[in-house]
């Protein structure tokens, strides 16, 4: 039972910031498009809706790439630059 929950709350800590990124990114398409429309008579950006959509797309995609990258950093699945640094003895 124990494990079932901790695997479920794995998935929900990606599937989270995934939905997050993904409703950034209709939020600057629909802001970007909205100046498009036929009934409008005055084309403008929804500068908000912009800004906040740009803000929850970079926050999703910066936290799944970060999770990538340091899954992989301890699977030692990286370029030998980004490896951990060891002290010297």
């Amino acid at each position: 039972m124990k494990d079932t929950l901790t695997r479920f709350l794995a998935v929900m800590l990606l599937v989270i910031p995934g939905v997050m990124a993904t409703y950034g990114f209709l939020a600057m398409k629909d802001a970007w498009f909205a100046q498009f429309g036929a009934a409008e008579t005055d084309p403008h950006v929804q500068w908000g809706k912009l800004v906040i959509g740009l803000v929850l797309f970079l926050a999703g995609v910066a936290f799944i790439g970060g999770w990538i990258f340091f899954r992989d950093r301890k699977r030692n699945y990286v370029a030998p630059r980004f490896k951990a640094k060891r002290k010297k003895q």
